[in-house]
């Protein structure tokens, strides 16, 4: 027995969790919602902290090369504590804007993955009609996790995310 488990691979590990999942919190719906959620926000963090990454490199060789100070003034800088220092304000600040994009990822994941589940069940079938409702509610959902969020912009997303959703669901079986 304790060979079998020496043997194992890194890949014969994640074919496991494709089987059973990461959670098993008693009901497949809050296990969808859950592994929705980590997923995404791992995925959500990766993308935040690689963007921030870039954001810097370009800043930096930009301000190196360029002894205008006014060009890069000028520029809207996303996060104003993250300025390229080793210092530890613009840790905190790159912290603080991954944990944030990634609890909205995972949020959103985790909110159409449990409605598309939900309607599932309720409805007993699985089409565009299910992606086009998960789809708005999720996309009006992060809308209002921007500031400043208009009313436009919550219809906007929300149109958007059933747009998306219906597209990827009737797009499903040709590709």
């Amino acid at each position: 027995m304790s060979s079998d488990l020496e043997t194992r691979s890194l890949l014969d590990e994640w074919r496991c969790f494709d089987k059973g999942g990461f959670f098993d919190l008693g009901h497949p719906l809050l296990n969808r919602i859950a592994e929705s959620f980590v997923k995404a926000g791992g995925i959500g963090a990766i993308q935040a902290a690689a963007r921030e990454a870039c954001l810097i490199a370009i800043e930096g060789s930009e301000s190196s090369n360029s002894p205008d100070i006014t060009t890069t003034k000028n520029k809207k800088q996303r996060f104003p504590d993250l300025r390229g220092e080793t210092n530890r304000k613009s840790l905190e600040a790159m912290v603080k804007s991954t944990g944030k994009e990634s609890v909205q990822w995972g949020l959103a994941a985790g909110l159409y993955s449990g409605l598309t589940y939900g309607l599932k069940e309720a409805r007993g079938a699985h089409d565009w009609k299910n992606s086009a409702v998960a789809g708005a509610i999720t996309g009006m959902a992060l809308a209002l996790t921007c500031e400043e969020t208009s009313h436009e912009q919550v219809v906007q997303c929300a149109i958007t995310g059933a747009a998306l959703s219906t597209a990827a669901n009737l797009l499903t079986g040709i590709f």
